[in-house]
Parts: structure tokens; C-alpha cells; sequence
């Protein structure tokens, strides 16, 4: 069975609204650097993706599993990145 939630300590409910900003803001970094997907079937089709990735994973609550979809999701942000440096050059 799933551990008991923690109680909330006087730390929890900063550390949530910092850790929904991280999230907030990869999620729309990832969006705008789709942007920039040159064909329109992919960029629909890998923003459909992240979306639904997002969704999936919005009601998260364990700390550790979180901050490690973060670092996942910048991972791929910067592949992303790369890829698409490469593409226009």
C-alpha cells in the first residue's frame, strides 16, 4: 500500500508554490521552443505530446518523483533545442 501523505509542515505549501513555478515555466519554455518546429504536422503532434505528458502527471505529489520529471523534462528541453539549432543551420 501507498505510504500515508506527510503532514504539512510550516516548509511544505513554499516549497509546492516554488516547485508548480519550476513546472510552470518548463512547460512553457517546452511550448515556445516547439514553436519553432519547422513542420506543422510534427510541431502539432509533439505539442500534443507535452501536453498530454503534463496532464498526465498533473496531480503528482511526491517530491522526488517530481523533481525528477523536471530535470527529465529540461533534458529534453535542451535535446530539443540542440535538434532544432542543428536543423536551421
Amino acid at each position: 500500500p501507498p505510504a500515508p501523505p506527510r503532514p504539512l509542515s510550516r516548509f511544505s505549501l513554499p516549497r509546492q508554490f516554488l516547485r508548480r513555478q519550476q513546472v510552470l515555466q518548463l512547460y512553457r519554455k517546452i511550448l515556445r521552443a516547439l514553436r519553432e518546429v519547422p513542420a506543422a504536422a510534427d510541431r502539432r503532434y509533439l505539442t500534443d505530446w507535452a501536453r498530454g505528458e503534463f496532464r498526465r502527471n498533473k496531480d503528482a505529489t511526491e517530491e522526488d518523483a517530481i523533481r525528477m520529471m523536471i530535470t527529465q523534462g529540461n533534458r529534453q528541453l535542451q535535446e530539443l533545442q540542440r535538434t532544432l539549432k542543428l536543423a536551421k543551420s
